[in-house]
């Protein structure tokens, strides 16, 4: 519990200090305010902006295949700020 604590606090201060540091706000977090941005996102928040990402495995003539949804805008956007390269999550389904 003690480690999952730290990484939740650690996105958090990865993602307000890239954007302190880019004098940047954070849009499309807030449920049913699209227009809403702040600088100072939650992890809670940032966690909630992704959900609905989803992982299929399929088995189709006894190969397996995988599907992974694609990410919005503000999804990329989030993993940007958490300095998490996009090749880690298309590399989800290679």
């Amino acid at each position: 519990m003690s480690i999952a604590l730290r990484v939740l606090g650690l996105i958090q201060f990865v993602v307000r200090r890239n954007l302190q540091q880019a004098n940047a706000t954070l849009k499309g977090i807030y449920p049913g305010q699209p227009g809403r941005s702040t600088a100072q996102p939650t992890t809670e928040m940032l966690l909630l902006a992704v959900r609905g990402v989803t992982l299929s495995r399929l088995k189709v003539n006894g190969q397996l295949i995988y599907h992974l949804t694609p990410l919005n805008t503000v999804q990329r956007r989030i993993l940007a700020l958490m300095e998490v390269p996009l090749g880690i999550y298309a590399g989800l389904v290679t």
